[in-house]
Protein backbone atom coordinates (compact mmCIF):
# COMPACT_ATOMS: atom_id res chain seq x y z
CA UNK A 1 0.00 0.00 0.00
CA UNK A 2 1.45 3.63 -1.04
CA UNK A 3 1.03 5.81 1.74
CA UNK A 4 -1.14 8.72 0.94
CA UNK A 5 -0.10 12.18 0.21
CA UNK A 6 0.28 14.79 3.03
CA UNK A 7 -1.41 17.61 1.09
CA UNK A 8 -5.13 16.72 -1.02
CA UNK A 9 -5.93 19.21 -3.27
CA UNK A 10 -5.34 22.99 -3.24
CA UNK A 11 -6.87 24.12 0.43
CA UNK A 12 -8.67 27.61 0.37
CA UNK A 13 -7.32 30.59 1.83
CA UNK A 14 -7.46 30.22 5.76
CA UNK A 15 -9.51 27.01 5.65
CA UNK A 16 -9.72 26.23 9.42
CA UNK A 17 -11.92 23.51 11.35
CA UNK A 18 -13.72 26.61 13.53
CA UNK A 19 -17.11 25.16 11.51
CA UNK A 20 -16.52 21.68 11.19
CA UNK A 21 -19.00 19.74 12.81
CA UNK A 22 -16.33 16.98 14.25
CA UNK A 23 -15.70 20.15 16.57
CA UNK A 24 -19.20 19.65 18.17
CA UNK A 25 -18.80 16.26 18.66
CA UNK A 26 -19.79 13.89 21.64
CA UNK A 27 -16.32 14.32 23.45
CA UNK A 28 -16.82 11.21 25.69
CA UNK A 29 -17.98 9.42 22.89
CA UNK A 30 -15.23 10.00 20.70
CA UNK A 31 -12.72 8.90 23.59
CA UNK A 32 -14.74 5.55 23.81
CA UNK A 33 -14.21 4.94 20.46
CA UNK A 34 -10.64 6.13 20.13
CA UNK A 35 -9.84 4.07 23.10
CA UNK A 36 -11.72 1.15 21.04
CA UNK A 37 -9.44 1.28 17.85
CA UNK A 38 -6.24 1.58 20.44
CA UNK A 39 -7.17 -2.21 21.83
CA UNK A 40 -7.96 -3.47 18.34
CA UNK A 41 -4.59 -2.57 17.36
CA UNK A 42 -3.19 -4.14 20.38
CA UNK A 43 -4.77 -7.35 18.79
CA UNK A 44 -3.13 -7.43 15.74
CA UNK A 45 -0.43 -10.17 14.84
CA UNK A 46 2.39 -7.81 16.09
CA UNK A 47 0.38 -5.99 19.56
CA UNK A 48 0.87 -2.17 20.77
CA UNK A 49 1.69 -0.02 23.01
CA UNK A 50 -1.48 -0.20 25.15
CA UNK A 51 -0.82 1.97 28.36
CA UNK A 52 1.17 4.91 27.10
CA UNK A 53 -1.43 5.24 24.42
CA UNK A 54 -4.48 5.14 26.71
CA UNK A 55 -2.98 7.29 28.90
CA UNK A 56 -3.21 10.13 26.40
CA UNK A 57 -6.35 9.70 25.09
CA UNK A 58 -8.02 12.54 26.54
CA UNK A 59 -5.26 14.24 25.80
CA UNK A 60 -5.25 14.09 21.56
CA UNK A 61 -9.17 14.50 22.17
CA UNK A 62 -9.11 17.48 23.19
CA UNK A 63 -6.21 19.01 21.14
CA UNK A 64 -8.05 17.89 18.15
CA UNK A 65 -11.60 18.67 18.80
CA UNK A 66 -11.52 21.80 20.89
CA UNK A 67 -7.99 23.42 20.49
CA UNK A 68 -5.80 22.96 17.10
CA UNK A 69 -6.26 24.97 14.29
CA UNK A 70 -6.15 22.14 11.49
CA UNK A 71 -8.23 20.82 8.28
CA UNK A 72 -8.35 16.98 8.17
CA UNK A 73 -9.32 17.60 4.29
CA UNK A 74 -6.47 19.38 3.80
CA UNK A 75 -3.47 17.55 6.11
CA UNK A 76 -0.92 20.57 4.62
CA UNK A 77 -2.69 23.23 4.99
CA UNK A 78 -0.44 26.18 5.56
CA UNK A 79 -2.28 28.01 8.88
CA UNK A 80 -2.21 24.88 11.02
CA UNK A 81 -1.12 24.93 14.38
CA UNK A 82 1.34 22.52 14.39
CA UNK A 83 1.24 19.07 17.21
CA UNK A 84 4.24 17.03 17.49
CA UNK A 85 3.96 13.27 19.33
CA UNK A 86 7.38 13.15 20.93
CA UNK A 87 6.16 10.12 23.05
CA UNK A 88 6.15 8.44 19.53
CA UNK A 89 5.39 4.47 21.51
CA UNK A 90 1.57 6.85 21.74
CA UNK A 91 1.29 6.26 18.48
CA UNK A 92 -1.63 4.17 18.13
CA UNK A 93 -3.31 6.84 20.06
CA UNK A 94 -2.31 9.62 17.47
CA UNK A 95 -3.57 7.29 14.79
CA UNK A 96 -6.89 6.16 16.52
CA UNK A 97 -7.75 10.10 17.42
CA UNK A 98 -6.45 11.11 13.50
CA UNK A 99 -8.93 8.49 12.63
CA UNK A 100 -12.46 10.14 14.76
CA UNK A 101 -11.01 13.57 13.45
CA UNK A 102 -11.78 12.57 9.87
CA UNK A 103 -8.32 12.30 8.36
CA UNK A 104 -8.60 8.84 7.03
CA UNK A 105 -11.51 5.86 7.64
CA UNK A 106 -11.51 3.49 10.44
CA UNK A 107 -11.06 0.60 7.92
CA UNK A 108 -7.76 1.59 7.30
CA UNK A 109 -6.49 0.98 10.93
CA UNK A 110 -7.68 -2.56 10.35
CA UNK A 111 -3.95 -2.88 8.56
CA UNK A 112 -2.13 -1.57 11.24
CA UNK A 113 1.26 -3.71 11.89
CA UNK A 114 0.58 -5.41 8.79
CA UNK A 115 3.59 -5.83 5.61
CA UNK A 116 1.79 -2.99 3.21
CA UNK A 117 0.67 -1.02 5.90
CA UNK A 118 1.59 2.83 6.37
CA UNK A 119 0.87 1.90 10.12
CA UNK A 120 3.64 0.90 12.53
CA UNK A 121 4.60 1.47 15.88
CA UNK A 122 5.87 4.57 15.52
CA UNK A 123 4.50 7.69 13.85
CA UNK A 124 5.45 9.20 10.43
CA UNK A 125 4.65 11.99 7.83
CA UNK A 126 3.72 9.22 5.11
CA UNK A 127 0.55 8.93 7.64
CA UNK A 128 -2.32 12.17 7.02
CA UNK A 129 -2.15 14.72 9.83
CA UNK A 130 1.32 13.23 11.51
CA UNK A 131 4.30 15.45 11.59
CA UNK A 132 7.25 13.70 12.02
CA UNK A 133 8.61 10.66 12.56
CA UNK A 134 9.49 9.47 16.33
CA UNK A 135 11.05 6.41 17.52
CA UNK A 136 14.13 7.48 19.95
CA UNK A 137 13.07 9.72 22.88
CA UNK A 138 14.11 13.34 23.56
CA UNK A 139 13.57 15.26 20.24
CA UNK A 140 10.10 16.08 20.04
CA UNK A 141 10.71 19.51 22.28
CA UNK A 142 13.99 20.56 19.95
CA UNK A 143 11.57 19.90 16.96
CA UNK A 144 8.52 22.05 18.58
CA UNK A 145 11.52 25.36 19.21
CA UNK A 146 12.32 24.53 15.46
CA UNK A 147 8.76 24.79 14.39
CA UNK A 148 8.27 28.12 17.08
CA UNK A 149 11.24 29.85 15.40
CA UNK A 150 10.10 29.45 11.69
CA UNK A 151 6.76 30.46 12.78
CA UNK A 152 7.84 33.72 14.40
CA UNK A 153 9.64 34.15 11.51
CA UNK A 154 6.89 33.73 9.19
CA UNK A 155 5.28 36.06 11.27
CA UNK A 156 2.61 33.87 11.89
CA UNK A 157 0.36 33.27 14.67
CA UNK A 158 0.60 29.10 14.22
CA UNK A 159 0.85 27.43 17.61
CA UNK A 160 3.42 24.36 17.95
CA UNK A 161 2.11 21.62 20.78
CA UNK A 162 4.87 18.70 21.80
CA UNK A 163 3.11 16.10 23.35
CA UNK A 164 5.51 14.28 25.43
CA UNK A 165 5.92 11.06 28.20
CA UNK A 166 7.16 11.72 31.76
CA UNK A 167 10.34 8.65 31.27
CA UNK A 168 11.55 11.38 28.44
CA UNK A 169 12.50 13.93 30.82
CA UNK A 170 15.09 12.05 32.03
CA UNK A 171 16.98 13.05 28.09
CA UNK A 172 19.07 15.57 28.63
CA UNK A 173 18.20 17.09 25.30
CA UNK A 174 14.94 17.89 26.61
CA UNK A 175 16.11 20.15 28.99
CA UNK A 176 18.31 21.78 26.56
CA UNK A 177 15.30 22.67 23.96
CA UNK A 178 13.94 23.56 27.28
CA UNK A 179 16.27 26.28 28.10
CA UNK A 180 16.33 27.73 24.54
CA UNK A 181 12.54 27.67 24.23
CA UNK A 182 12.89 29.73 27.43
CA UNK A 183 15.58 32.03 26.20
CA UNK A 184 13.79 32.82 22.81
CA UNK A 185 10.37 33.38 24.96
CA UNK A 186 8.31 31.06 22.65
CA UNK A 187 4.92 32.15 23.79
CA UNK A 188 3.52 30.34 21.03
CA UNK A 189 5.00 26.84 22.24
CA UNK A 190 3.30 24.59 24.57
CA UNK A 191 4.64 21.16 25.98
CA UNK A 192 2.04 18.35 27.09
CA UNK A 193 3.26 16.28 29.97
CA UNK A 194 1.72 12.51 29.53
CA UNK A 195 2.28 12.17 33.66
CA UNK A 196 0.97 8.58 34.34
CA UNK A 197 4.43 8.02 36.66
CA UNK A 198 6.05 5.13 34.61
CA UNK A 199 8.25 3.87 32.34
CA UNK A 200 8.86 0.59 30.25
CA UNK A 201 11.21 -0.26 33.47
CA UNK A 202 8.78 0.94 36.29
CA UNK A 203 8.10 4.20 38.00
CA UNK A 204 9.94 7.35 36.92
CA UNK A 205 10.53 8.22 40.64
CA UNK A 206 12.39 4.95 41.10
CA UNK A 207 14.33 4.69 37.55
CA UNK A 208 15.66 8.84 37.65
CA UNK A 209 13.39 10.72 39.69
CA UNK A 210 11.46 13.98 38.37
CA UNK A 211 9.91 15.43 41.25
CA UNK A 212 9.79 18.50 41.78
CA UNK A 213 8.58 18.43 38.22
CA UNK A 214 6.83 21.74 37.96
CA UNK A 215 9.65 23.55 39.82
CA UNK A 216 11.91 22.19 37.15
CA UNK A 217 10.15 23.43 34.56
CA UNK A 218 10.13 27.11 36.33
CA UNK A 219 13.42 27.13 37.26
CA UNK A 220 14.13 26.98 33.04
CA UNK A 221 11.51 29.98 32.95
CA UNK A 222 8.22 28.42 31.21
CA UNK A 223 4.96 29.42 32.42
CA UNK A 224 3.83 25.76 34.15
CA UNK A 225 -0.10 24.43 34.32
CA UNK A 226 -1.15 21.23 35.83
CA UNK A 227 -4.64 19.43 35.29
CA UNK A 228 -6.14 15.61 35.70
CA UNK A 229 -5.45 14.28 32.12
CA UNK A 230 -8.16 12.18 32.11
CA UNK A 231 -10.83 15.41 32.49
CA UNK A 232 -11.36 16.58 29.22
CA UNK A 233 -12.81 20.01 30.58
CA UNK A 234 -10.25 20.97 32.98
CA UNK A 235 -7.44 19.84 29.89
CA UNK A 236 -9.48 22.55 27.54
CA UNK A 237 -9.20 25.12 30.12
CA UNK A 238 -5.83 24.87 30.62
CA UNK A 239 -4.84 24.40 26.81
CA UNK A 240 -6.94 27.32 25.16
CA UNK A 241 -5.52 29.55 27.77
CA UNK A 242 -4.01 32.95 25.79
CA UNK A 243 -0.04 32.24 25.18
CA UNK A 244 2.17 34.02 27.62
CA UNK A 245 3.91 36.50 25.03
CA UNK A 246 6.90 36.37 26.89
CA UNK A 247 7.86 32.53 27.97
CA UNK A 248 6.21 28.80 26.70
CA UNK A 249 4.06 27.04 28.26
CA UNK A 250 4.03 23.44 29.71
CA UNK A 251 0.69 21.13 31.15
CA UNK A 252 2.03 18.68 33.09
CA UNK A 253 -0.98 16.39 32.39
CA UNK A 254 -1.24 13.60 35.39
CA UNK A 255 -2.88 10.54 34.01
CA UNK A 256 -2.94 6.78 34.65
CA UNK A 257 -0.92 4.20 32.65
CA UNK A 258 -3.43 1.85 31.12
CA UNK A 259 -6.72 4.08 31.74
CA UNK A 260 -10.13 2.89 30.28
CA UNK A 261 -8.35 -1.08 30.90
CA UNK A 262 -8.48 -1.72 34.96
CA UNK A 263 -7.27 -4.99 35.16
CA UNK A 264 -3.89 -3.38 34.12
CA UNK A 265 -4.43 0.80 35.62
CA UNK A 266 -1.46 1.92 36.61
CA UNK A 267 0.68 -1.28 35.99
CA UNK A 268 4.21 -0.87 34.46
CA UNK A 269 3.23 -4.15 32.40
CA UNK A 270 0.80 -2.19 30.26
CA UNK A 271 3.63 -0.59 28.42
CA UNK A 272 2.92 -3.03 25.44
CA UNK A 273 1.14 -5.75 24.94
CA UNK A 274 -0.30 -8.74 22.07
CA UNK A 275 -4.15 -9.34 22.94
CA UNK A 276 -5.48 -12.83 22.03
CA UNK A 277 -9.27 -12.44 20.57
CA UNK A 278 -11.00 -13.06 23.76
CA UNK A 279 -9.19 -10.16 25.34
CA UNK A 280 -9.98 -7.96 22.84
CA UNK A 281 -13.31 -8.96 23.21
CA UNK A 282 -13.64 -8.34 27.11
CA UNK A 283 -11.81 -4.48 26.58
CA UNK A 284 -14.13 -3.50 23.71
CA UNK A 285 -17.52 -4.88 25.99
CA UNK A 286 -15.59 -3.13 29.30
CA UNK A 287 -15.18 -0.12 27.26
CA UNK A 288 -18.55 0.03 25.97
CA UNK A 289 -20.46 -0.50 29.33
CA UNK A 290 -18.07 2.58 30.70
CA UNK A 291 -19.49 4.56 28.41
CA UNK A 292 -23.33 3.66 28.45
CA UNK A 293 -22.62 4.30 32.69
CA UNK A 294 -21.69 7.34 31.66
CA UNK A 295 -24.60 8.46 29.72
Amino acid sequence: MSSPPLLRGTPPPAATTADDPRREADLPEVVTRIREHVVTMCASPEGGHLGGSMSLVEILAVLYFRVLRHDPRFPGLPERDVLLLSKGHGGIGLFATLCEAGYFPAGELAGYARPGSHFTAHPHPGIPGVEMPSGSLGHGLAVGVGYALAHRLEESDRRCFVVMGDGELQEGSVWEAASVASAHRLGRLTAIVDRNGLQISGSTEKVAALEPLADRWRAFGWRVLEADGHDTDALTAALTLAPDPHRPTVLIAHTVKGKGVPQIEGQARSHYARLGRRQELQLLKALRAEAEARR
